[in-house]
């Protein structure tokens, strides 16, 4: 029985792409994942994250798919709000990984309401949806460490080009004093210019 892991990384940033990850392996390779002691990710150091991440690849599969910034204003000027994006590539994991179960970190506030619709992308398919699955599912720490070590490395190839982005998150001083000095016009690919603290800016 195949099991997947699903969580995201940068859900709430104003920069950069949204990590939606699925990770997954059979029922009796579980165990190989449990040895590594693995917790939600933001309570992990990025050196300690990118370790465990080279782990968890030698041990399972890992289904990555990185939303950008530009997808993400797309959707969002077609009513294709952030939750529906994300469950597009809920669906797009699941397709690939074939699971028997799915257990998903829930983006959506009534977590039956998401179990009840991923229920329907693929026959015989069992999935638990909860609020903080990643403090209870070893599988879905590991999605959350794969999620956030690709955000990781996507914003460290921002800051390549521009080393004053900070975090990418609206509560980063660093990063709001980097959007207030470029005209919307000129905002970069990777802003996502749908969200209000750009959008505001807009003439």
């Amino acid at each position: 029985m195949k099991i997947v892991g699903i969580d995201e990384a940068g859900r709430g940033s104003v920069l950069g792409p949204l990590v939606v990850c699925g990770v997954a392996v059979e029922e009796d390779r579980l165990k190989y994942l449990e040895r590594l002691r693995l917790k939600d990710s933001k309570k992990l150091s990025p050196k300690r994250r990118t370790i465990l991440s080279r782990k968890i690849r030698k041990i399972a599969e890992c289904y990555p798919v990185n939303i950008t910034a530009q997808d993400i204003d797309i959707l969002r000027s077609k009513d294709v709000n952030l939750n529906e994006i994300e469950k597009i590539a809920i669906k797009k994991i699941i397709g690939e990984s074939e699971p028997d179960i799915a257990i998903i970190d829930s983006m959506d506030v009534k977590p039956e309401r998401l179990k009840a619709e991923v229920e329907g992308y693929r026959e015989n398919l069992e999935v638990v949806a909860e609020h903080r699955a990643d403090d209870t599912y070893v599988i879905v720490s590991a999605a959350s460490i794969i999620a956030k070590v690709e955000r990781d490395t996507a914003i460290s190839n921002i800051r390549e080009e521009f080393p004053d982005v900070g975090s990418g998150y609206p509560s980063d001083p660093t990063t709001i004093a980097f959007l207030e000095k470029i005209p919307y016009e000129e905002m970069p690919d990777f802003v996502r210019k749908s969200w209000s603290t750009v959008s505001k800016r807009k003439k």
